[in-house]
């Protein structure tokens, strides 16, 4: 049993390097430290399970999804969409094949396939994972706009356009008329 979990093993110090890696296509929008993959990864998947809860989708697997959704990034770094315009996208699908190639074939088969509904873009929970990754962006937007990044709007614009379910569109109105610091004002009483 250790020896099939020597390549699990591995794969976990490997998605460490996803704490290090920062979402590149914010340095255009002149933001100095970016949020890392990680971090994108967790609120993503915090946002995938309130939207698929909300569509009536399964919470927790459209979390599974964007848990995984950016794993392969271990391997080919964060490629923002202006590089993607000079070197092909690496197939997320082939990238996890990879990842997973020497795990117990039970756990590789089953990362394989989370991984490829989500790439599919067809099951409710994928859409709702989809979305929470467009929503979070979103929402990190906002977050530097409210830090003096005013570059930022572009994501934020981009992002909201790109958001498919009725829970992610209501979501990102409900952000864009809140400030980042509204959460804090109601938990301590005060009045907007």
């Amino acid at each position: 049993m250790a020896d099939d979990l020597h390549a699990v093993a591995r794969f976990l110090f490997e998605a460490g390097a996803l704490k290090q890696n920062r979402r590149t296509g914010w340095w255009m929008a002149g933001v100095r430290d970016p949020e890392t993959v990680a971090e994108h990864a967790w609120r993503t998947s915090l946002i995938a399970s309130i939207i698929a809860q909300l569509e009536g989708a399964d919470p927790a697997r459209a979390a599974l999804m964007a848990v995984w959704h950016d794993s392969q990034e271990t391997r080919t770094g964060d490629v923002n969409y202006l590089g993607r315009k000079y070197a092909p996208s690496p197939d997320p699908q082939a990238v996890t094949a990879d990842q997973t190639v020497d795990m117990p074939e039970g756990l590789a088969s089953a990362v394989r396939a989370w991984v490829g509904e989500y790439e599919a873009k067809e099951s409710p929970e994928a859409v709702c994972a989809r979305d929470a990754d467009k929503l979070e962006c979103l929402l990190q937007g906002l977050e530097y706009l409210s830090q003096g990044y005013e570059n930022a709007q572009r994501w934020v614009d981009n992002s909201r356009s790109r958001l498919v379910t009725e829970t992610g569109k209501r979501l990102a109105d409900e952000l864009l008329n809140q400030g980042s610091l509204d959460w804090l004002r109601a938990a301590l009483g005060e009045k907007p």
